[in-house]
């Protein structure tokens, strides 16, 4: 069984935080890898103007990651899911020879109550959460917590991770990264023209994945 950890998004574009807190949650759960789920569209963001094509994300997400462990992916594409937990479902089914960790930031577990079916993916694996700053006091406030904080298992043994049942639910302390995709888009709203035209090969499908002509 290969340890992979999850970390979804729109990579919108991957940055620098990304890749550190990465690195960082896969020494603190002793992660063989780490995919990172370039997201073909978020339902949360619906109608974002800003969202640059899946290409253009996905190939800022390699750039980020050479030479790491990190294998950035489009598979939501391939599977044909909209929403997590049945991307989360399909994945689990087509690689049963992985144990799959989900990460996410505090930032998303304090909106969690609204992802559909939220419950469901804390039944489906394991999550670690990693603080951000301005953001945990909400996390730990956030209506998810009301079910989930009975889950909880200490950051001293996130080592077993791969033991536990879940639900189950750790915290990672992390240093504050002020580094944000929105900062990006402000200084550079045009950067994903540097990757215009040009196909990207996935991570862990293999599969070209190319601008709409």
């Amino acid at each position: 069984m290969k340890a992979t950890g999850l970390l979804g998004g729109s990579f919108n574009p991957a940055h620098g935080a990304h890749r550190s807190i990465s690195l960082f949650a896969m020494d603190a759960l002793d992660l063989d890898e780490f995919w990172w789920l370039v997201s073909p569209g978020n339902p949360l963001k619906a109608g974002a103007k800003d969202m640059a094509p899946l290409p253009a994300r996905l190939a800022s997400a390699k750039k980020l990651t050479r030479r790491t462990r990190i294998q950035p992916t489009a598979i939501e594409q391939d599977l044909g899911t909209r929403y997590t937990y049945d991307g989360l479902r399909k994945l689990v089914r087509r690689y049963p020879k992985r144990q799959f960790i989900w990460i996410m930031g505090a930032d998303n577990l304090a909106q969690f109550h609204r992802w559909k079916d939220w419950r469901k993916i804390a039944r489906l694996l394991p999550i670690a959460v990693i603080s951000r700053p301005g953001y945990d006091d909400d996390a730990f406030a956030a209506p998810a917590m009301a079910w989930l904080r009975r889950f909880v298992h200490p950051a001293s043994q996130r080592g077993n991770w791969t033991n536990w049942s879940t639900p189950a639910l750790t915290f990672l302390r992390y240093r504050p990264d002020p580094r944000s995709a929105t900062a990006i888009r402000m200084a550079r709203p045009h950067w994903h023209k540097d990757y215009a035209k040009r196909c990207v090969r996935d991570a862990v499908t293999h599969r070209l994945i190319c601008p709409e002509e």
